[in-house]
């Protein structure tokens, strides 16, 4: 294993021994003024080489003492075997694969990456010492089995063994593990049937405006946004104002802000830009350096604990009832159900509503658009008119016939 020097001139990668480059440069005096880049260089036990730039929080590139201590530190990684690019499915346990997914650049930067890693840490707790290539469909379902009988959610145990797949995925993207480890995964199917699980509750109008005005001034804002752009818990407390443009009344979400990995932009309405206008009045009222960029705060800080507890204590104290498992109860997450539906009802396309709310497919627009009483009603008046007019078109072409006989 050895330090390289990179050349800022013609960017060969020599031994620091090296005084000048092929190309002429002075390397001495280019390291004395920080010009010079330096690089590990290692073989793989698999004899491939393997070169990697000088990097990582608080490392200096074009320091030799830095450039010493990463050597180190891949030494010691080298003879525990933890250097991923080394390691193969049959060597690696599942909480390493896990701990390499959590630590990818694309992975932290999601939005749910706190409920990753919770998932994960339940998934390490069954499987997190078992050899990746020996784990096998039964190993799953155990863990699925011990979660039903402690009484959790069908479709909370379909999210944790669908986190282990996604971590399956990428490190088959990446060469981390074979096809028939990946089979192995995919054999486990969910507990829930498409949809199975699909809520029919949606929030009446009234029932949000007497949560709204029960509702904390933290919780109002959230809620509204949620209530009129359709946006998921997880997308609205990570915004950030460099996201919204109240010129253009757009909220601009990037692929790495969304849950399905897709940029997608929302409508601001009247309602919401009234909202989004007070505080950042507020905000430039008040605002300091090193004053947090997150939308929405509490006592100055980004919200990062769930607000199930302050939605549930509003639902009670606006008497709207509250949870899955009470007859006609809410969530907060019913508030994108209820846009989907009010969206529609508004006679807005079913494509544009899906654009807006980062729906895929048709059925996951199906599952959060709701028919209610008052469609069906509708539907009936509708079938009605068209049976009378109908009626009289057939009493037209009749009387029409009789006067021709006359």
């Amino acid at each position: 294993m050895s330090i390289l020097a990179e050349c800022p001139l013609c960017h060969r990668k020599q031994t620091t021994r090296n005084k000048l480059c092929v190309c002429g440069a002075d390397l001495d005096k280019l390291k004395d003024s920080k010009k010079v880049r330096y690089w590990i260089n290692y073989r793989l036990p698999n004899g491939k080489q393997k070169r990697e730039a000088v990097s990582g929080e608080d490392v200096d590139p074009y320091s030799i003492e830095d450039a010493r201590d990463m050597q180190s530190k891949r030494r010691v990684e080298k003879r525990e075997r933890k250097i991923f690019d080394v390691k193969k499915d049959a060597e690696m346990t599942f909480r390493e694969l896990s701990d390499w997914y959590l630590d990818i650049e694309e992975i932290k930067g999601k939005a749910s990456y706190r409920q990753m890693k919770y998932r994960i840490k339940l998934l390490n707790e069954e499987i997190g010492n078992k050899i990746v290539s020996n784990i096998i469909p039964i190993d799953l379902q155990n863990h699925r089995e011990k979660r039903r009988k402690k009484g959790v959610a069908l479709a909370t145990i379909d999210d944790e063994v669908n986190q282990a797949k996604m971590i399956i995925n990428k490190a088959f993207e990446n060469r981390m593990i074979s096809g028939d480890t990946l089979q192995s995964f995919k054999a486990v199917k969910n507990l829930l049937k498409k949809n199975a699980n699909a809520r029919d509750e949606i929030f009446s109008r009234e029932q949000f405006d007497s949560l709204f005005n029960h509702a904390p001034q933290y919780l109002k804002e959230i809620m509204a946004t949620a209530f009129y752009t359709g946006m998921r818990k997880g997308e609205i407390l990570n915004l950030t104002w460099d996201k919204i443009d109240l010129n253009k009344r757009r909220i601009r979400l990037k692929a790495i802000d969304t849950k399905t990995g897709e940029p997608r932009t929302c409508p601001i309405c009247k309602e919401l830009y009234e909202i989004f206008t007070e505080k950042a009045k507020k905000r430039d009222h008040i605002q300091e350096a090193g004053t947090d960029n997150h939308v929405f705060l509490y006592n100055g800080n980004p919200i990062k604990d769930d607000i199930k507890t302050a939605f549930k204590a509003t639902c009670k104290s606006a008497k709207v009832p509250y949870g899955r498992k009470i007859k006609s109860g809410l969530t907060f997450h019913d508030l994108r159900h209820s846009f989907n539906t009010y969206m529609r009802k508004a006679g807005v396309d079913k494509e544009v509503i899906k654009a807006m709310t980062g729906h895929n497919t048709d059925s996951m627009f199906t599952r959060y658009n709701k028919i209610d009483r008052d469609d069906i009603d509708l539907a009936v008046d509708k079938f009605e008119t068209f049976l009378n007019n109908g009626k009289q078109n057939v009493d037209h072409s009749v009387d029409q016939a009789s006067s021709s006989k006359m």
